[in-house]
């Protein structure tokens, strides 16, 4: 008897390389491919704003990258000891007004530089909840503010399509060749309420099943369905019973490098979490003569690599080993 469904993506006809720049935005979800990438050495950049939830501060983000947008002072407000911005995570915040507004104004030149040759943008979308102030600019970070002083809504599935279909059209115009991979992050927004939470997911799901229909640059990938629909226990979610746990992140990574990665970039995984674990491993001897047979047999399987991947940045390793 079967006590499982299990859900099989269709893969990429055309995939992901270990040569190829991919950028990732949006909700924290994002944070778990990525790191499996930036594991793998591929030329990665995550969330240069920080966290982002909802569509239209992604979007609106993308929009400063394109056009390598200068944040200016009378952007920025004080609150709780330190310099906050609308458009950024507070974890970019800073008690110095300068500190961070050159912080925030050189990750935009950052993404700006790397958005221009990136060849994936894999898009996450957390909810379609927003918190917007009374001139109508949408917040994607609400830094603790008094929910007084926002309109809290949903939007619709056509106003995320139209906000979409411009933002792609730009981002083809400063990028002919960039391709787009959509995802809905699996995370419950429980502060919002479980039926209000179904329905943003449901605008998201559809909104992007629009896109797709649009343009051929765009793709999806379930990584909600695979945790909610495929995986389908709380024992794959952490104590909160909201954010997906290890072995959920696992499960949902390998079904994306299954089906959006090619086999040969997939081939070298092996070697490379190989020098990974001797990366971050201590060891209780380190003088040892066995160890330092270890060492330098690490130390001549990263060069050999290194030179069969020329774009994977091994200096880190290779410092660590030689040393």
């Amino acid at each position: 008897m079967e006590f499982h469904l299990q859900l099989d993506p269709i893969p990429f006809e055309r995939k992901i390389t270990v040569n190829d720049a991919v950028m990732l935005l949006g909700s924290c979800f994002t944070e778990h491919i990525y790191e499996r990438l930036h594991r793998f050495k591929f030329n990665v950049l995550q969330n240069p704003n920080g966290i982002l939830f909802n569509p239209k501060s992604i979007a609106q983000s993308i929009g400063d990258y394109i056009s390598n947008r200068e944040l200016t002072e009378n952007e920025f407000f004080f609150q709780n000891g330190i310099w906050n911005h609308w458009q950024f995570h507070s974890s970019l915040s800073h008690g110095d007004l300068n500190n961070a507004k050159n912080t925030m104004n050189e990750k935009i030149q950052h993404a700006h530089d790397f958005l221009a040759k990136t060849n994936w943008l894999i898009i996450t979308f957390g909810s379609a909840i927003v918190y917007d102030m009374e001139n109508g600019q949408t917040v994607a970070n609400c830094h603790k503010s008094p929910s007084n002083i926002f309109n809290r809504r949903m939007l619709s599935i056509e106003e995320i399509v139209s906000i979409y279909s411009s933002t792609i059209k730009s981002l083809l115009t400063f990028n002919p060749s960039i391709n787009l991979i959509f995802t809905v992050s699996p995370v419950r927004h429980l502060k919002e309420g479980l039926i209000e939470n179904n329905r943003s997911k449901a605008r998201l799901i559809i909104a992007i099943e629009k896109l797709i229909e649009m343009f051929d640059c765009c793709h999806y990938f379930p990584s909600y369905e695979l945790v909610i629909d495929d995986l389908r226990d709380y024992r794959f979610y952490s104590e909160d019973m909201v954010h997906p746990n290890y072995l959920a992140t696992n499960y949902v990574w390998e079904k994306f490098s299954n089906a959006c990665i090619d086999g040969k970039s997939r081939q070298v995984f092996k070697e490379l979490q190989f020098i990974h674990n001797a990366f971050m491993h201590r060891p209780m001897h380190p003088e040892s003569e066995e160890h330092k047979k270890f060492r330098a047999k690490t130390y001549d399987s990263i060069l050999e690599l290194s030179s069969r991947f020329p774009s994977m940045d091994f200096t880190n390793e290779i410092e660590y080993f030689k040393a």
